[in-house]
């Protein structure tokens, strides 16, 4: 039987590093356990929430509901040819620690996304990406459950509708599943993706170009901008770079020579939230201790004792700001309850 337990402290368990409590909480090694948690979220009735790594949640109050954890850890092989490779990582697996098992083992796809925080499950539901690579790109199947039916599913990477940091458990299907594992295709030989921001000189400055340099690099420059959790709680980059048409984009330009931007596609281009933010003059600004760290300004940050409705009121008021400068509407990119 699945053991569930009452009035958890969810500090353990959020990068921000709230002391928010759960009215019930459930830990979920493998399938059955989740099965069992599902059967009992339908019959108390109680709102619920998937809880993975705790890095991109920000809990504004105390979760009067059912927090499921899975922490479902096996890796292994599913299939391999001459050329590419099929690994399936439970959902509980440490995203990094994912990362650098293929980089150790030569498998080419997943080393640009090194040191993202998190755990595998949240990946496909948050399309998480960094310096020019989409997890996306690497997923073949998501497996879980669907929590009406209580059915297992299979989706293949066109039906999960993947965009930017989007996808279908993010739009139709959100509060619908919870994902046990996930199947990743990988190359045994690959080429690197470096074009993205400083990656490329930083690399070579290291070194030869190997996965092994890439991976390195890539913590080395996460590591320079964000801060660590346990120093300083964070959940990564809270806001997601606003999409804008190039329509949109020439307006603004012509107010703001010096915006900078990345192509999307033939009508649509992404701007840096974090210059927008870092130009309306947010970058390294408090509001009590709920703060804008003074490296990134992406990083919104709890320095001691802030609450969850800090950070969100903080958050609330540069959205404002960053409309008000630029006419450009920013997301916050974390889940906030």
């Amino acid at each position: 039987m699945i053991d569930i337990k009452t009035d958890i402290n969810l500090l353990p368990y959020n990068t921000f590093g709230f002391s928010t409590k759960a009215k019930k909480f459930i830990l979920c090694p493998d399938n059955e356990s989740i099965k069992q948690a599902l059967q009992y979220i339908k019959s108390s009735q109680r709102p619920y929430f998937i809880l993975g790594g705790g890095s991109n949640v920000l809990f504004s109050n105390d979760f009067d509901g059912v927090i499921i954890h899975p922490t479902l850890q096996q890796i292994s092989i599913v299939k391999e040819d001459n050329k590419q490779i099929w690994i399936e990582a439970g959902a509980g697996v440490e995203w990094d620690y994912l990362v650098e098992y293929t980089v150790k083992n030569n498998w080419y796809g997943l080393e640009n996304l090194s040191y993202i925080p998190g755990n595998v499950g949240a990946s496909p539901v948050q399309n998480i990406g960094a310096y020019g690579v989409e997890v996306k790109d690497c997923i073949e199947l998501v497996k879980g459950y669907n929590i009406d039916s209580m059915e297992a599913f299979e989706y293949g990477n066109q039906q999960c509708a993947f965009a930017y940091r989007q996808s279908i458990f993010k739009s139709e299907l959100k509060n619908k599943t919870i994902i046990t594992s996930v199947v990743f295709r990988l190359d045994k030989e690959g080429t690197f993706k470096l074009d993205y921001g400083p990656v490329k000189e930083q690399v070579e400055k290291n070194g030869d170009i190997s996965l092994a340099n890439v991976r390195q690099t890539i913590i080395d420059i996460r590591k320079s901008k964000l801060p660590e959790p346990e120093e300083l709680g964070n959940a990564g980059s809270f806001f997601k770079n606003p999409i804008i048409s190039i329509e949109k984009f020439k307006q603004v330009k012509k107010q703001h020579p010096n915006i900078p931007s990345y192509s999307v596609d033939e009508q649509n281009v992404k701007i840096p939230a974090g210059w927008l933010i870092d130009q309306a003059g947010w970058k390294g600004k408090s509001m009590g201790d709920a703060a804008v760290h003074d490296k990134q300004a992406l990083v919104l940050v709890n320095k001691g004792n802030a609450e969850g409705k800090d950070i969100l009121n903080l958050a609330n008021r540069i959205i404002e700001s960053v409309k008000s400068s630029y006419n450009i509407g920013i997301e916050p990119e974390v889940n906030i309850l």
